[in-house]
């Protein structure tokens, strides 16, 4: 079990506590639920008034907003490194009605390589993802993709500007691994019934992402660690 007394270790989380007035493990176990299972804030908010805890739906999105970011980026310092051959893809993710796209690759286990939510889906955001991708995990020897044309010309303006080989297949059955592993990260969106703002949507996927990461085993552990995965995501803040 995680020792929720234990000194926090990550200094931009300590600035964003300094704020926050409940207990650390009330607010880690909220944001958990809410990025981890299909719940609606309300729901959360039930959970926690069934184990005596009282705490507003709008509070919860409040800590969510502020802790996911800092979790995020500590899990991308401790990820652990992807394989070589990639499949990249994009899906569609409504933002205050409108649809945007959620830029995703994964290699060929099925790890996530990377995650972008992006306004449009063209040559400047697919590219702007891979560069993304390859500068957390460096360049790959293989990318598959369907028939998109945006992601052909973003991998052929990657490879022309940084003068690298990767070899691009365009394989749609190849690339069904990565079409079919957002159904996880949508599972968990569908009862928030929608973002509200642009800004909100990116910082709570991003904590979805983490979260299904985490259960694929891409954070970094020890050797015969056998730590849960809601474990994983607490220590995230130590």
């Amino acid at each position: 079990m995680l020792d929720f007394r234990k000194s926090l270790i990550d200094s931009s989380l300590k600035k964003v506590l300094k704020r926050l007035h409940y207990p650390l493990e009330v607010m880690l176990t909220c944001v958990r639920w809410y990025v981890a299972y299909p719940l609606s804030l309300r729901h959360v908010e039930e959970m926690m008034r069934e184990r005596g805890v009282f705490v507003d739906h709008t509070t919860v999105h409040r800590w969510a907003i502020k802790m996911l970011p800092v979790l995020a980026a500590v899990f991308r310092r401790r990820k652990r490194p992807v394989g070589l051959s990639w499949r990249m893809d994009e899906t569609y993710i409504k933002v205050a009605g409108q649809r945007k796209y959620l830029y995703r690759a994964v290699d060929r286990a099925g790890d996530t390589v990377d995650f972008l939510l992006t306004a449009k889906r063209d040559l400047a955001a697919a590219r702007r993802f891979l560069e993304r991708a390859i500068n957390l995990h460096d360049v790959p020897e293989k990318i598959t993709i369907d028939k998109s044309g945006a992601n052909t010309a973003a991998i052929e303006s990657v490879k022309a500007d940084g003068c690298v080989d990767i070899l691009m297949r365009q394989n749609k059955y190849l690339n069904n691994i990565v079409e079919q592993d957002p159904r996880a990260i949508k599972r968990v969106t569908r009862p928030m019934l929608g973002f509200k703002s642009f800004w909100s949507a990116r910082i709570v996927i991003a904590g979805i992402e983490t979260m299904h990461m985490i259960r694929k085993g891409q954070l970094n552990c020890p050797a015969g660690s056998t730590e849960s995965a809601a474990v994983q995501f607490y220590g995230l803040a130590f």
